[in-house]
């Protein structure tokens, strides 16, 4: 998995899709992940949880789903969601790169976090295509460094 080489104007704007997204659809946070599992942003209010490990375990659940969508011949699933008793997870493909996750109050509704997700994932796959076009060989493959969270290295100044 290669990502484009993002720099600070990216990482602006996905901060804002992703800020957006939990402040209109109260939620409790949103992360952006390559689907090698490295964590790319995020915001919100994460309390008691690791938002590196969520992303790793979250790229490799909707891998295993993706290998039950070719199982019964399904194309593509675009999402996964996880119900729980106190917190609610939806996970959602951008693009054949990277994932943007919700996390939830329970209560919330699905599909109200859904549909403000569908827009958020245009967005994030605008400006994905925006920095891959402004620089088409620029690829960052994660899974070929030895990095704790990448979400550092997104920061850095382009």
């Amino acid at each position: 998995m290669a990502l484009p080489q993002l720099i600070a104007e990216d990482m602006r704007e996905l901060d804002r899709v992703l800020s957006d997204l939990v402040t209109r659809r109260e939620a409790s946070a949103a992360l952006i992940i390559d689907k090698a599992g490295f964590l790319i942003a995020e915001t919100g209010d994460f309390g008691e949880f690791d938002s590196t490990t969520l992303a790793a375990l979250a790229a490799g659940t909707f891998a295993a789903t993706q290998g039950m969508a070719s199982v019964i011949s399904e194309p593509n699933f675009t999402c996964v969601y996880q119900q729980g008793e106190n917190f609610s997870l939806l996970v959602r493909n951008v693009d054949a790169e990277t994932l943007v996750m919700v996390v939830f109050q329970a209560h919330v509704s699905v599909g109200a976090v859904k549909y403000f997700a569908n827009s958020a994932v245009a967005q994030l796959a605008r400006q994905f295509e925006a920095a891959q076009q402004r620089n088409p060989g620029g690829k960052v493959d994660f899974a070929m460094m030895n990095m704790e969270n990448s979400g550092e290295f997104f920061r850095k100044a382009g």
